[in-house]
């Protein structure tokens, strides 16, 4: 565990009002790109985003290292509030209800495509074999859960598991070996 991250969870667990902003800056870019692939509106995504963060602070001293690592904790309740927010009523009524002009006009504002791209998710992803690509793709990107996954993809449970895990530990390595930062890729494309 890399230093910083170590003082990012220390802050988080003594609940140093500094590290919220740190949080947000290290990690939100990513986070917001897995809640827009599952809530495919930008608005859903900024409020689930900020929901998330208020989860992440409050729950930040029940977070325990030995469980998983701190991106993959946050990830997963990024991803469960997104789809929390998806089967909502108040959700599914707003999309019912959504101008059919709006729809067909601002469907390119609808799509993931560039927003995982401007992060280059889309490609440590791809890298993936596909077996675990097509585990992250419905687990993290289409909101399906485990179970569902099971069903979907007529596999054990126990496999779906263990190929989230190895997919996960996967684009972690990924990404420390392409000692991808983030935010200066954000801002790079951006700017």
């Amino acid at each position: 565990m890399k230093n910083q991250e170590k003082n990012i969870i220390q802050g988080l667990q003594q609940q140093d009002k500094k590290i919220i902003a740190l949080l947000y800056d290290q990690y939100g870019p990513t986070l917001y790109g897995i809640i827009l692939k599952i809530v495919q509106s930008e608005e859903v995504a900024q409020d689930v985003l900020q929901e998330v963060f208020i989860k992440i602070w409050k729950n930040g001293t029940r977070y325990d290292t030995k469980k998983g690592s701190l991106f993959t904790w946050m990830l997963n309740i990024a991803r469960n509030t997104a789809i929390d927010k998806t089967r909502s009523a108040s959700f599914r009524q707003k999309a019912k209800i959504q101008d059919l002009d709006q729809t067909v006009y601002n469907n390119a504002s609808l799509t993931t495509e560039q927003n995982t791209d401007v992060i280059g998710l889309k490609n440590f992803v791809n890298g993936l074999e596909e077996k675990y690509r097509e585990i992250i793709d419905l687990v993290y990107f289409r909101g399906y859960t485990q179970k569902e996954v099971e069903k979907h993809l007529n596999i054990p449970l126990g496999t779906v598991k263990s190929r989230v895990r190895i997919a996960l530990r996967e684009l972690k390595r990924i990404f420390d070996e392409q000692k991808i930062n983030i935010i200066v890729l954000v801002l790079s494309q951006l700017g």
